[in-house]
């Protein structure tokens, strides 16, 4: 039987068939892709490189990005991680991933260059004038070694993913798990060689790995791919293309919405669907997307642990629920209680997965996998309700998790960088309600020395990502605790900021 990986999903695209269109850049057809990451992954397996290392990729949206992920894991195993992290955020994950080399594009990444670990390889990517990448290194070359093919188990990528009380979580992801990820998020949509994605989700995190991208690929069908997302020229890049669907958390749906003045936008005629994921979707920002754009507004939900999709809403004529993440994808689906009994239909619980797509445990962390696996079923941290049809309603997170915009922010990480200053005594990070995020990063800190809030934001702006970096502050003389002294993120939170 042929193996279930990367590699094999881009055998399904015709040779002359287009796979990327980079706006005003690079086009690739399907053999010259195939080609390239094949080169790619042989210069970085001459480059020292092998099964099981870990190639860190700090990448722009692109060609660059696509191919030094599929060679990264046909090679050893792929690690992107977002350009927007600090030197100190670098610093952690290179440790918790123990990199063997950094691939960045020629003279940026000054953060993550400054932190890249003592040993590793610093590798520079780029595009020659003809559009194929060429790697610069000053590590010796291997001519006679040469990259191979990765099996089924081989673990094809690493991610973090946060959790509240303790460090981020590192998710190993095998070949087999991203197959089979694929291929359902491309059967769930009837995506076709015809169907072209925009990809407007970045390249370090799994919705665009996987749903933009790897689910095209497994499709045979191409895939647009702008540098970043820019509500300015979304609409004309969609015309131009002609672009069949495209995913995204809500802020950037709402962000279109917002520029939107009620007419549909030339070019929202060749949308077949449009997806939502990563974080809820309200029925009103479903029903607007609908009634201006023209096309069926498809919710889905994803995490890591599970290669992405879990279950969606499926595409007409069968129904599509506001308010409900849809049915079962790739998994099963089940609803358990606190004891580990799986509860009937109708009953809140905690929802529960199993299937090829979802891992085995987390990497080095017997903790989190104890809590986290019962039967063999994956505890997601979610609250939901299935109902007799098997729709999956989720009710709210067990997890404390800042959820802004679909990137999902450990309130551990802030506290922690809050409470390296000399005068903050404790800090209590949670997220604010907001209107175009969902949620916004917010904190409650105790003093134990003169300084102003300016300072404190100014303090946590050195340590932390932008996006991570509290947006309110709040100085109080004591944070609340439960009875056995216990902090209750959701109750800070709601203390000094109520949700309406």
């Amino acid at each position: 039987m042929a193996a279930a990986t990367l590699n094999r999903l881009l055998e399904v695209g015709q040779p002359d068939d287009l796979a990327i269109d980079v706006p005003g850049g690079v086009r690739l057809t399907y053999r010259e892709l195939r080609e390239q990451v094949a080169e790619v992954a042989d210069e970085l397996s001459r480059l020292g490189l092998g099964r099981g290392d870990r190639i860190a990729l700090v990448l722009p949206n692109g060609v660059e990005a696509i191919v030094l992920f599929l060679a990264a894991a046909t090679v050893g195993t792929a690690a992107p991680l977002n350009a927007a992290y600090k030197e100190e955020e670098f610093r952690f994950y290179f440790e918790d991933i123990d990199s063997r080399a950094l691939v960045v594009p020629p003279g940026l990444a000054a953060a993550a260059r400054r932190a890249i670990p003592s040993g590793a390889l610093l590798i520079e990517a780029s595009l020659d004038g003809h559009g194929r990448i060429r790697l610069e290194s000053e590590a010796r070359r291997d001519a006679s070694r040469s990259a191979g093919g990765p099996a089924d188990e081989d673990v094809a990528l690493v991610l973090h993913t946060s959790g509240t009380t303790s460090r981020p979580k590192l998710v190993p992801l095998r070949q087999r798990n991203l197959f089979a990820s694929a291929r359902t998020i491309a059967d769930t949509y009837k995506l076709a060689p015809d169907d072209i994605a925009l990809c407007v989700m970045p390249l370090f995190h799994i919705h665009g790995l996987m749903a933009s991208t790897m689910a095209t690929f497994a499709s045979g069908g191409a895939v647009v791919v702008p540098a970043k997302f820019d509500p300015m020229s979304f609409w004309p890049v969609v015309k131009e293309h002609s672009a069949t669907w495209y995913s995204a958390v809500p802020t950037i749906h709402q962000m279109l919405l917002m520029r939107n003045r009620g007419e549909r936008p030339p070019g929202a005629e060749t949308l077949r669907f449009i997806r939502s994921s990563s974080s809820a979707l309200s029925p009103e920002t479903m029903r607007q997307l609908e009634s201006r754009f023209g096309a069926p507004a498809l919710e889905a939900y994803g995490m890591t642990e599970a290669s992405h999709q879990m279950a969606s809403n499926p595409l007409p004529p069968r129904e599509r629920r506001p308010g409900s993440v849809g049915l079962g994808t790739g998994v099963r689906i089940g609803i358990m209680d606190e004891a580990g009994a799986l509860l009937p239909t109708g009953v809140q619980g905690e929802v529960v997965i199993q299937g090829p797509s979802v891992i085995g445990g987390y990497e080095n962390n017997a903790e989190a996998n104890a809590k986290s696996f019962t039967d063999g079923w994956f505890r997601t941290g979610d609250q939901g309700i299935l109902d007799a049809e098997g729709y999956l309603s989720l009710i709210g997170r067990l997890k404390e998790m800042i959820n802004r915009g679909g990137e999902k922010i450990a309130p551990r990480e802030i506290d922690d960088a809050l409470l390296q200053h000399p005068a903050v005594g404790e800090a209590v990070a949670f997220g604010a309600p907001h209107p175009t995020w969902g949620e916004e990063v917010a904190a409650a800190v105790v003093l134990k020395g003169e300084v102003s809030e300016q300072e404190i934001i100014a303090f946590a702006r050195e340590r932390l990502a932008d996006y991570k970096v509290p947006k309110k502050l709040y100085i109080v003389d004591q944070i609340p605790r439960t009875a056995t002294g216990k902090i209750q993120r959701r109750a800070v939170a709601e203390a000094l900021n109520p949700r309406p």
